[in-house]
């Protein structure tokens, strides 16, 4: 994939700037970025409340403005850096996307796609995980902590 200035660490940051937009709008904040020969070709954040649509993941989001920037579906030269564990229905999307690689910051215990097994991803597709897990957990559980305070009082 050549080298590149930027290393993992500077994605996952353009990711978490993403996973902070969702949170202003009042969104799980999960963000996504896939970059392709070194350059950030897509980036988004989880819609799904403004969308009203529960597919709108950012990873959905980030792969579907990848395919459109590429004009093909296959994103076999590209790294997807995501804020969090992908979910089944990411992980199945990305099967067929076949990503090079994924790195995410922070696991996802109940609804994480590693839950489920091997198999579900693309077996040519690498995974690495814990890049800024610390900054991605606490952005998350900022988050549920307001949402639980919003519902007690």
């Amino acid at each position: 994939m050549g080298l590149s200035v930027f290393g993992d660490a500077h994605y996952m940051k353009e990711a978490l700037k993403e996973a902070e937009k969702a949170m202003e709008e009042g969104e799980v904040p999960v963000g996504a970025v896939v970059v392709c020969k070194n350059k950030i070709i897509s980036r988004a954040h989880n819609q799904t409340e403004r969308l009203t649509d529960p597919t709108a993941h950012a990873e959905m989001l980030a792969i579907t403005a990848a395919f459109n920037n590429l004009g093909g579906k296959y994103l076999e030269d590209c790294t997807v850096y995501v804020t969090l564990e992908p979910c089944t229905m990411c992980a199945g999307a990305m099967f067929w996307a076949r990503p090079g690689k994924i790195i995410y910051a922070a696991r996802d215990e109940k609804r994480g796609y590693e839950k489920w097994g091997a198999g579900v991803l693309h077996p040519k597709t690498k995974v690495e995980y814990g890049i800024m897990e610390s900054e991605s957990s606490a952005l998350l559980n900022a988050f549920f902590s307001a949402l639980r305070d919003k519902r007690i009082h």
